[in-house]
């Protein structure tokens, strides 16, 4: 038999008076919320909250986290997750890292947010929606219910996602960008799954400041939606959409200029 390893509890006194800790004032905490400054390759990182900030039932905090004044962490959250296991054609091994959420924020029951992530002030995560490692997102925006943020996007500030999209790895999306529910993006031109010898590199979308895209629109790898433009629910985008062009159909095709 090969003995089990356990990791007895520590408490929130010894983690603050160990420096791993640093709580602002007029903070809640609830007490059932756990703090793991370890990452999974034993990397201790501390955990720093500012004044006035509350933690809920059951939210999971990671070493390496900051967290601004008056932002609200619901329950069962989970922020600054070790990335670990294969993901983007890598293999990870748990390591944390510097995962930064801005004042004011508010992140809703049930969102998983992934270490290297960095949140604007001011802006909102929505119930179970998930942030991998490295994502942006700037000031201001609106992340709705049960969003997938993959690995390295950038979210401008002032934008707007609906439920229930798909943001694929590195996708960038401007400021004000408006992108509706059940939006789904590629990256991948070619559906290479661990092949390195035939891997190409990807190409997400890029999404430009203004720019509106309906319900159910799919939006191919590569494309480039320009500045203002109008994409109407249900398109399928496979090439790029000029400035303040209206397309629609699938595929999309041009159907005018958006009237400013």
């Amino acid at each position: 038999m090969h003995p089990t390893t356990t990791t007895e509890p520590i408490t929130v006194a010894q983690l603050v008076r160990s420096g791993l800790l640093e709580i602002g004032a007029g903070c809640r905490l609830h007490p059932t919320a756990v703090f793991l400054p370890a990452d999974l390759q034993g990397t201790l990182r501390p955990i720093v909250l500012g004044e006035k900030v509350t933690v809920g039932t059951y939210a999971v905090l990671h070493g390496g986290l900051y967290v601004g004044a008056h932002s609200h962490i619901g329950h069962q959250a989970i922020l600054g997750e070790p990335e670990y296991g294969y993901a983007m054609r890598e293999v990870h091994a748990g390591a944390g890292d510097a995962t930064t959420i801005g004042a004011g924020v508010v992140i809703r029951a049930g969102a998983i947010i992934y270490a290297g992530t960095t949140i604007g002030d001011d802006t909102t995560i929505g119930h179970h929606t998930l942030l991998r490692t490295g994502v942006r997102v700037g000031a201001g925006s609106q992340l709705a219910a049960h969003l997938t943020v993959e690995r390295g996007t950038c979210i401008g500030s002032g934008v707007r996602c609906s439920p229930g999209s798909h943001l694929t790895a590195d996708t960038v999306v401007g400021d004000r960008a408006f992108i509706g529910a059940g939006v789904r993006t590629i990256n991948d031109k070619r559906l290479t799954w661990r092949d390195p010898g035939n891997e190409v590199p990807l190409t997400p979308p890029t999404f430009g400041e203004g720019c509106r895209v309906g319900t159910g629109a799919v939006v191919l790898a590569g494309v480039t939606v320009g500045a203002g433009a109008l994409i109407g629910a249900g398109s399928v985008v496979t090439r790029d959409v000029a400035d303040d062009a209206i397309v629609y159909g699938a595929p999309a095709v041009a159907h005018g200029q958006v009237t400013r």
